[in-house]
C-alpha cells in the first residue's frame, strides 16, 4: 500500500497552543519580577520594563487562541478521517516478532521464550546492535533468528528490525518490541485486535494499572511522554487519539512499511519512536493506540530512561522534530 501525504496540515492548533503557553510563561514572569520591586528602591525604568512584559505577554496568548479556535471550529471537519470504522482483518493471523537488543544477555533468553511460545508468533528475530555480551549466543541457544545491525544507535537498530519483519512473506504483520522484558507477549492478542481498525497499532504505556509500580518510567518521563504524545495529536489534529511517544512496542502492516521505511531517516537516534509516528500520520498511515502492560527492566537501561536528565534531551530533541522536521535521511553512497 502507497502511503501519501494528508491534506490540510497545517498544524494551527499545535502553534496556537504554544504561542499561548509562551504568553503565559512571559505574563508569569512579569508577575514573579513585579515582586522584588516593592523590596527595592524605586525604579522607572525597571517599572515600565516590568509594565511592558505583562501588557505585551497578550498578545500571544490572543494570537494563540485565536489559531486554536480557527482550527478547531473551521479545519478540524476536514481535517478529520473521512471513513467509518475501519474493519480490514488480516489474512493471516500470523506475526513475525522483531526485538531490538544491546547488552542484553541478562534478558534476551526469556525475551524469546515469551513470544516464541504464543501461538500467533510464528518466528522470533532478534536484532542485536554491536552487543559486546553474549547477547546474539543468548538468543540462538533459545530459538530465535539472530541478525547484526553494524551501525550504531537506537534508530538504525529499529529500522533494521522492521526491515528483517516485513521481508517474511507469510506474515502480513510485524510485530517490533524489546529484548529487556519491559514489554511482555501477552499483549500480543490485544494488537491483534487492534489491527483491523489501522495500519500501526502503538502500544501505550499510560494507563497506571498496567504498569509495574518500580519500572524505569519515573513521574517525569511518564508525564513528559503524554505532554509530547498531545504535541503529536495536536500537530495532526482528527487523525487520532495519542499519550505515548516512546513505547517501542507496535504492531505494524508489512504493506505500510514498505513505503513508510523509505521515508524514515534511521540516524535519528533515541527519538526514533516519535520520528517514527510523526512520520507515519503524515504520510496518512492510520494508527490506532492500544494500552499494554509494562513491566520491570531485566538489566541496565540504555535508551532514553537512563534517568530523567537524558529523558529531558530527548523529550527536547523530539519537540524539536515535531515543530521543525527531522534530519532528512542522507542519501546511500554509490
Amino acid at each position: 500500500m502507497e502511503v501519501k501525504p494528508t491534506r490540510f496540515r497545517v498544524p494551527l492548533l499545535l502553534y496556537g497552543l504554544l504561542l499561548t503557553g509562551g504568553g503565559l510563561a512571559a505574563y508569569l514572569l512579569g508577575v514573579l519580577i513585579a515582586l522584588p520591586r516593592k523590596l527595592l528602591p524605586p525604579s522607572p525604568a525597571f517599572a515600565v520594563f516590568n509594565q511592558g512584559i505583562v501588557w505585551y505577554s497578550s498578545i500571544p496568548i490572543l494570537l494563540g487562541i485565536l489559531l486554536v479556535a480557527t482550527d478547531l471550529a473551521f479545519l478540524m471537519p476536514r481535517k478529520r478521517r473521512q471513513h467509518g470504522v475501519r474493519f480490514d482483518v488480516p489474512k493471516i493471523a500470523e506475526v513475525t516478532a522483531v526485538l531490538t537488543a544491546y547488552n542484553d544477555e541478562p534478558s534476551i533468553g526469556q525475551a524469546v521464550d515469551d513470544f516464541r511460545a504464543h501461538p500467533r508468533v510464528k518466528r522470533v528475530i532478534v536484532v542485536d546492535n554491536n552487543s559486546s555480551d553474549g547477547t546474539a549466543e543468548a538468543a540462538r541457544r533459545h530459538g530465535a533468528i539472530v541478525v547484526t545491525e553494524p551501525a550504531p544507535g537506537y534508530g538504525h537498530c529499529v529500522h533494521r528490525a522492521l526491515s528483517e519483519g516485513m521481508a517474511y512473506e507469510d506474515t502480513e504483520l510485524t510485530l517490533l518490541c524489546e529484548g529487556d522484558l519491559t514489554f511482555r507477549a501477552f499483549d500480543v492478542d490485544k494488537f491483534l485486535a487492534y489491527i483491523p481498525h489501522a495500519d500501526v497499532v502503538n502500544g501505550t504505556r499510560i494507563v497506571e494499572q498496567l504498569r509495574s509500580p518500580k519500572t524505569q518510567l519515573t513521574t517525569f518521563m511518564y508525564y513528559g511522554n503524554f505532554f509530547v504524545g498531545k504535541l503529536l495529536e495536536a500537530k495532526h489534529l482528527g487523525t487520532g487519539t495519542f499519550t505515548d511517544v516512546g513505547t517501542t512496542y507496535k504492531l505494524c502492516r508489512n504493506r505500510t512499511l514498505q513505503d513508510l521505511l523509505l521515508r524514515l531517516n534511521p540516524e535519528v537516534n533515541l527519538e526514533f519512536n516519535a520520528h517514527f509516528l510523526d512520520t507515519a500520520l503524515h504520510s496518512g498511515v492510520e494508527i490506532v493506540e492500544c494500552p499494554v502492560t509494562f513491566f520491570d527492566r531485566v538489566g541496565v537501561s540504555k535508551g532514553g530512561n537512563v534517568d530523567n536528565r537524558r529523558a529531558l534531551k530527548v523529550g527536547l530533541s523530539m519537540i524539536r522534530g515535531l515543530l521543525f522536521g527531522w534530519p532528512r535521511r542522507r542519501p546511500n553512497p554509490l
